[in-house]
C-alpha cells in the first residue's frame, strides 16, 4: 500500500488579479521505505504541493491519502505520522538544543522524563551529544540542521518531509546530511520526500524523482532512468530537458556516409 498516494490534487489561490492555478492535478504515488526527490523551476508547484502533503494548505481539488489517512478528511491523524523540516528552521536563539528537544518531546504528549529520555536518544543517533547544552545561536549551519532533523523526528514518524534540507550548508555538512538521511530509510526504514535546487544531491539520494513543472508533474522516473530517456549523462541535462529551459542535448549518434 503507498504510503502517500493523490488523484489530481490541486490548489487554486484568490488573488485580485483572478485566480491562480499554483496546482493544477498532481497524481502522485510514494512507496513506503522510498527516498522521494521531489524537483521542478521556482514556480513549478512543488512548494505548494508539499505544504498540502503535510497539511499546511488545503487543497482545492483532488484527493489524497496521506500515511493512510484521508488528507482533508483527517488532517490531524496525517500530522501525528509525519515529521516535517523546513528549509529556514525554526530554533529558538534563546533555548538549548536539550530544551528545544525536550519541549518538542512534550508537544507530542511526552511526559517530561520520556521527552528527556528521547532528546537523549536523538542526540546520540544524530551527533548532538556534546551540543546539549549549547544555545542555538552558538551552532554551525550543519549542526543547526541536525537539530531541525531531530525536532522531525521525535515522534518517530514514518514518513519525514525535508524542504531543501541543505540549502546554505558546506560540502562536509552537506556529505553528513545525506549519510543521515540514508540512514533513516536505511535503518529504520523511514519515508522521505525531499526537495532540492541541488541536482547531484538528488541525484546522489533520491531513489526516485518526480519533476513538477507548472502545476503538474511531467516527469517520474529514477535519476538513471532520466538520463537515460534523454540520452544525457547528468541529471541537470535530464532536468533542463524535462522543463524546456534549457538547450536540447546534442544528438552524438553517427551519421552514415
Amino acid at each position: 500500500m503507498p504510503i502517500i498516494s493523490t488523484s489530481g490534487l490541486a490548489r487554486t489561490f484568490t488573488t485580485r488579479n483572478g485566480p491562480v492555478e499554483a496546482v493544477r492535478g498532481v497524481d502522485l504515488t510514494v512507496r513506503p521505505g522510498e527516498i522521494l526527490g521531489l524537483l521542478g523551476p521556482n514556480g513549478a508547484g512543488k512548494t505548494t504541493t508539499l505544504r498540502m502533503l503535510t497539511t499546511l494548505l488545503p487543497p482545492t481539488g483532488g484527493a489524497a491519502t496521506v500515511a493512510g489517512h484521508d488528507l482533508v478528511g483527517d488532517p490531524a491523524a496525517v500530522r501525528r505520522c509525519i515529521g516535517y523540516v523546513a528549509q529556514s528552521g525554526g530554533l529558538d536563539p534563546q533555548e538549548t538544543v536539550r530544551s528545544e528537544l525536550v519541549t518538542q518531546g512534550r508537544l507530542y504528549g511526552l511526559d517530561r522524563a520520556r521527552a528527556a529520555a528521547r532528546a537523549e536518544e536523538l542526540a546520540a543517533d544524530l551527533g548532538l551529544t556534546e551540543l546539549l547544552d549549547r544555545k542555538t545561536p552558538a551552532l554551525s549551519g550543519g549542526q543547526r540542521r541536525r537539530v531541525d532533523l531531530a525536532m522531525g523526528l521525535t515522534h518517530r514518524p514514518e514518513l519525514l518531509f525535508l524542504d531543501e534540507p541543505t540549502t546554505g550548508l558546506d560540502p562536509g555538512s552537506r556529505a553528513d546530511l545525506w549519510a543521515l538521511v540514508r540512514r533513516l530509510r536505511d535503518e529504520h526504514g523511514t519515508t522521505v520526500v525531499l526537495t532540492t535546487h541541488y541536482l547531484d544531491e538528488a541525484d546522489a539520494l533520491a531513489d526516485r524523482l518526480v519533476i513538477v513543472d507548472k502545476g503538474t508533474v511531467v516527469a517520474e522516473d529514477t535519476p538513471a532512468g532520466l538520463k537515460a530517456a534523454h540520452g544525457v549523462t547528468t541529471l541537470q541535462e535530464a532536468f533542463l530537458a524535462v522543463t524546456g529551459r534549457g538547450p536540447a542535448p546534442v544528438d552524438t549518434t553517427p551519421v552514415a556516409v
